[in-house]
Parts: structure tokens; C-alpha cells; sequence
């Protein structure tokens, strides 16, 4: 009796009170991009705060599963969490231009319910749980190798530039300024740059220098338009499978991070566009006509596309609280 009591006591104490979860994770932009350092924070801060509850395994960005293959990956289950542009996969989740095109910033759709529809959204269309529109705030400008021009009224000339297009702002190229677009993923843009293959493109405020574009770039081009749309995307079924307690970590510092990133990218825009001005990158601007047009075309071509996609795919119910909760200006 002694051997069978010692004998079940040493296998309790070898066997864990509860499994630590474990959740793996990829980001779709390099490691050295701000926007990837930043949910790099996130999940710092996460493990953190969840130490002996959960941990998050970091598999990588691009080179552990391809920039735009990650949406899709995090859907199926391949991997557990996935940090990317809602753009992404707008075609699966047509909402997300609503995102792009947005007047707010993710700590107000948190406050304001935007977040929690886009949660409910993301449940049905995609069986993922919108953990987080984090990095907010920061808009997108055009960026060129060559001085731009302008028509009479102020508003930017793009005809025979060289027009790199992505997702998040090809509707806008395409239908309203008439580019024909190279459509490129950022990871390529340095090197069509380089050639001379590419001589304009959107970006966002932040990051130029990050990824080296600015030995080639020349001129920043306003208005802002867009806005940053970069969500952390947890599996759904991974999420259910998940422990009460993990799941408050997550979504509380999540929370807290769209907070904090936030307030982190302005002072880093700050400083970044005092550096890009030392180092010879001019900034013009469209006339104050042509940038509210500019401004307004850009966030109408985005909410067409969207309305467009959301008709092709079934369920327009959402669309006219989307618009309202994202671009109540």
C-alpha cells in the first residue's frame, strides 16, 4: 500500500496542475519594419503577462510563411495567430476597406463598437477572432523618385509615372487617379526602385526608412489619405480551445496595446519626418481644393469596392453600420 501511495503521490507532482497553452504566430512584414517590431512588443508583453498560463512561439514573418499566404493560414488553422493588413484578405472579409478608409483610430472602435462588429464579422466570414486593430493612427502619403506634377487645379498628375499598386489602395489608383498599377509586395519594392521599374508609390508615414526606400524616394506627396489597418488575428477554434484565463491576457493587453502603439507610432512619426527632411526627401502638397477631393475620393473608391465585395459575397447587413462607425467624418 506504502509503494502504491508514494508511487501516486510522485506522479502527481510530476504532472503539471494545469497544460500551459501554447499559440504560434507569424507577422507578414520582415522583423525589422516597425509595424513587426510592434507586435513584437505585443507579444513580449503578452508572454509577460501570461507567464505560466500561455506562451506565444514566434515562427517568424515572410520567410516562414508568405506575406499574403498568412491570412489564409491563420483561417485554416496552420498557425494559431497572424499580424496582418485587414487589406490582405478583404476579399474574404470585404469589410476591412471600411478599416483602410477609416476616420477613426482603433482605440475609438474599441469605445465606439466598431471593433466588437468587426469581431462578429471576422467569426462569420472567416472563423478568425479580431483580436486587435493595433498600430492605428498613422495615414499613408505618396512617395516618388521624381519631382511630381500638377494640373491646373493643384491636383496631382500621375500619367507616366510608374505606379506600384497593393491591395489596400489599388481601387483608388486605379479608379480614381487612372494609374496602371505593378502590383508588388513591399518586400520587392526596393529593388523595382533600384531598377527604376517603379518610380511612385503609397506608404504609410512611417517605415521608409526601415526598409531603405529612402536612398531612391525624393518626395513625399500630401494629403495623408488611408489609414493604417494592421489587425492581430487569432484562429477561432484555436481561441475556444484556449483557457478562460489566457483569453483575458490576450484580449486585455491587445487592448492595451492599441493604446500604447498608437501613441508610440506618433512620436515616432514625428521623429522620422525630421530625419526624412535631413536627409533631402521634399514634401508638396496638392492645392486645398484638389486635397479634399484627393482625400474624399480616395475613402469613396475604398467603400464602393467594399460595397461591391460585400454584394458578391453575400450579407450586406453590416454595411451602412460600418460605414458609420468607421468614417463618421
Amino acid at each position: 500500500m506504502l509503494k502504491v501511495i508514494c508511487a501516486a503521490l510522485a506522479w502527481t507532482l510530476a504532472v503539471p496542475a494545469f497544460a500551459q497553452d501554447t499559440i504560434s504566430a507569424t507577422h507578414v512584414f520582415p522583423a525589422s519594419l516597425i509595424y513587426s517590431r510592434s507586435f513584437l512588443e505585443y507579444v513580449k508583453k503578452a508572454n509577460e503577462a501570461g507567464k505560466g498560463v500561455f506562451n506565444i512561439q514566434v515562427r517568424g514573418g515572410p520567410e516562414a510563411i508568405g506575406m499574403m499566404e498568412q491570412p489564409g493560414a491563420v483561417r485554416s488553422g496552420v498557425v494559431d495567430m497572424v499580424y496582418s493588413p485587414c487589406a490582405f484578405y478583404a476579399a474574404v472579409v470585404p469589410e476591412c476597406d471600411a478599416i483602410s478608409a477609416s476616420s477613426i483610430d482603433g482605440p475609438t472602435a474599441r469605445k465606439n463598437g466598431g471593433t466588437a462588429l468587426m469581431n462578429q464579422i471576422h467569426n462569420k466570414r472567416m472563423g478568425t477572432v479580431f483580436l486587435g486593430w493595433v498600430d492605428s493612427g498613422i495615414r499613408f502619403d505618396l512617395w516618388s523618385t521624381k519631382e511630381p506634377k500638377f494640373d491646373s487645379a493643384g491636383a496631382i498628375d500621375i500619367k507616366g509615372f510608374k505606379v506600384r499598386g497593393n491591395p489596400i489602395y489599388n481601387a483608388f489608383l486605379t479608379n480614381y487617379l487612372g494609374a496602371q498599377v505593378i502590383n508588388l509586395n513591399s518586400s520587392e519594392l526596393y529593388t523595382a526602385l533600384e531598377r527604376g521599374t517603379v518610380d511612385l508609390t503609397a506608404w504609410t508615414q512611417i517605415g521608409l526608412m526601415d526598409l531603405n526606400w529612402d536612398r531612391y524616394i525624393k518626395y513625399r506627396i500630401t494629403p495623408d489619405f488611408f489609414s493604417t489597418d494592421l489587425i492581430i488575428l487569432v484562429n477561432q477554434k484555436k481561441w475556444e480551445s484556449l483557457s478562460p484565463k489566457s483569453r483575458e491576457i490576450l484580449q486585455r493587453v491587445a487592448i492595451q496595446h492599441e493604446t500604447s502603439s498608437l501613441h508610440d507610432l506618433q512620436a515616432l512619426w514625428k521623429k522620422e519626418q525630421a530625419e526624412l527632411e535631413k536627409r533631402g526627401i521634399k514634401t508638396v502638397s496638392q492645392s486645398p481644393e484638389a486635397s479634399k477631393k484627393f482625400v474624399a475620393g480616395a475613402r469613396a473608391a475604398s467603400l464602393q469596392r467594399m460595397k461591391e465585395r460585400m454584394e458578391k459575397a453575400g450579407g450586406m447587413e453590416n454595411y451602412d453600420r460600418v460605414v458609420k462607425l468607421f468614417t463618421p467624418e
